[in-house]
């Protein structure tokens, strides 16, 4: 009588891992023989499950099918470790249907198999079918959610990402770091932020270095030293080694926190040093106007016998920009294709023009953008319009304007520039038109937004700002302010002001830009003698510049703004950029 097939698995190979472990049943002989053959099979498992790795960390498709050939031969095609390894090779070599076929195909699967399967889907921008698979699985395990969380925070859905890290009945630190991650790359730093610091008040699980390297970007961004700081105390204290991501998101932080010394500090602390390094510390004093400093690292750089790359270019061009050093940056400019073979990108050309323009060598700079082997952008020609303001030159301003609106119609700058020069010859109706031209096409101006933290907590303002809770008291502070600097000799610079309002109305508006409000906040908030740090996501403006010089002098502090482009450390009614910016 014929039986139907049974269902499930087929029988173990009398070779396989599952006969040989169970062979203890067997005479004495037999069984050292059998365990002499499973030392040799989990060999064949390790040598094939590496050699497949190297060939998907390779993506070489050619050896990787050729091996899968001297698997199948040599009977291990089936062999659960080894099928894994094939999986995940495959989908990293983006052949995702024919690793899914090797586990559809599967006798046995493990909670390896499905999180190999959910990992490539989330690795080939396939998140959707990763969590139809994550859905069915049996058996969750840390690394089953962490990979679907970081599948979706890759592409930007936080939403769903967070969603997942909510429910997760148990965290570690790897699905910690794979939502924080998510966050600070996606440049939701506030949140990436807030985030750690639920992590750490949680106590069960402790940061580990991915996680800072996660964090420390967001301190940067956010200017939130105070954080930063706990973040360097607490590498100490757990004796963490400052390895070579560590140290380079410290140094960073510090740099574009207001320290560069500290910033110093670390960079020499570290004892490898790659690339990264190096362009860090050199970016790092460019940017706080330490143009020798920059140059100096440089060249110790190159006895390293590092090879700069665009990135470490850029910093050094940075630095010549802020301190005026034409001729030191043509110099650069010139021989970093000549003598290093690094290509000038759009923006090693926008930065030469950013130079020559704050030069007043306007013409110079035009020259060079109309002889660039790309078509300049926005940048490139908002570089040499910030000269033509400068120095006045209204009929190549004019010119500029239009070559900007030809590439983006809502050039908000270029609107204000206009407009404001037409005000200031007295062609009020010409300025009428732009500003009505600018509100028909619906461009907007980028709201000003300064950041300042204050008691381990970064707050947020906006141009005439009212939300903060301490609202009544900063604009006290505000008005205090405004008649201890007229006094000082301060005059509003209201010409900069586009709206057709009257001069004491333009007064207040200038008043409450976002860094004012920053200042007056950080001065009733903060003891005497504490420095102020505020940053701002675009360049001061003059009033601004002028305002916070007096204001150092007036109450005696220290005043860190770093703007869009550098920092302006203000002192005794003083800028560390003397004006150049």
């Amino acid at each position: 009588m014929h039986r139907p097939a049974q269902l499930g698995p087929p029988p173990p190979n009398p070779s396989s891992s599952y006969y040989l472990a169970n062979s203890d049943r067997r005479s004495k002989p037999h069984r050292r023989q059998a365990h002499r053959r499973l030392r040799r099979l989990r060999q064949h498992e390790y040598t094939f499950t590496s050699v497949l790795k190297a060939c998907a960390g390779l993506t070489d498709s050619v050896n990787g099918t050729k091996i899968h050939g001297v698997v199948t031969k040599c009977g291990y095609d089936f062999n659960l470790f080894v099928r894994n390894s094939l999986i995940d090779m495959y989908f990293k070599l983006g052949l995702e249907a024919f690793a899914y076929t090797l586990f559809d195909d599967m006798p046995i699967r493990d909670v390896v198999s499905w999180n190999t399967l959910v990992s490539g889907y989330c690795l080939g921008g396939y998140v959707d079918k990763a969590r139809w698979v994550f859905d069915q699985m049996v058996e969750k395990n840390s690394v089953s959610w962490s990979t679907m969380i970081s599948g979706y925070a890759r592409l930007g859905r936080l939403e769903d990402a967070r969603w997942l890290f909510d429910a997760m009945p148990v965290r570690n630190v790897v699905s910690w770091n794979a939502m924080i991650a998510g966050y600070s790359q996606n440049e939701k730093y506030s949140d990436a932020i807030e985030l750690f610091r639920q992590m750490q008040q949680a106590g069960s699980v402790r940061p580990n270095d991915v996680t800072l390297v996660s964090v420390l970007p967001a301190c940067a961004h956010l200017g939130s030293l105070d954080l930063g700081k706990w973040i360097d105390k607490f590498i100490s204290r757990s004796r963490m080694e400052l390895g070579l991501f560590l140290g380079n998101a410290l140094a960073d932080m510090y740099a574009k926190c207001g320290c560069i010394a500290e910033a110093r500090q670390v960079f020499d602390q570290m004892r490898e040093k790659d690339l990264v390094s190096w362009s860090i510390i050199i970016t790092g004093s460019a940017m706080h106007g330490h143009a020798d400093e920059a140059l100096a690292y440089f060249y110790e750089m190159l006895e390293c016998g590092m090879k700069p790359n665009e990135i470490t270019f850029m910093g050094l061009l940075t630095a010549c920009t802020h301190a005026g050093l034409v001729d030191k940056g043509l110099e650069y400019f010139h021989v970093m294709e000549q003598d290093y073979g690094v290509t000038p990108k759009v923006e090693h050309y926008g930065c030469m023009v950013d130079l020559l323009s704050r030069a007043g060598r306007l013409e110079k700079a035009e020259d060079l953008i109309n002889s660039m082997p790309m078509k300049p952008n926005v940048i490139v020609w908002g570089a040499l319009l910030g000269g033509c303001r400068i120095y006045k030159d209204t009929e190549r301003g004019e010119r500029v304007v239009q070559r900007i609106l030809e590439l983006d119609s809502e050039h908000s700058g270029s609107y204000v520039y206009l407009a404001n020069i037409y005000a200031s010859l007295g062609r009020l109706d010409d300025a009428a038109k732009c500003r009505l031209r600018m509100r028909d096409n619906g461009v907007m101006k980028t709201p000003g937004c300064s950041w300042i933290e204050v008691d381990n907590t970064v707050y947020e303002f906006f141009m005439g700002d009212k939300s903060h809770p301490q609202s009544n008291k900063i604009y006290s502070m505000i008005r205090e302010l405004g008649l201890k600097m007229k006094l000082a000799g301060y005059k509003p610079k209201t010409d900069l002001v586009m709206h057709n309002i009257d001069e004491e109305e333009k007064e207040d508006a200038l008043s409450t830009h976002s860094e004012k409000l920053a200042i007056a906040f950080g001065l009733i908030s903060t003891s005497e003698g504490t420095t102020i740090r505020v940053v701002k996501n675009l360049r001061v403006c003059n009033d601004c510049h002028e305002a916070i010089k007096i204001i150092s002098g007036i109450v005696q502090r220290g005043i860190i703004v770093r703007d869009r482009s550098r920092f302006h450390h203000f002192n005794n009614g003083k800028c560390s950029c003397n004006d150049y910016w």
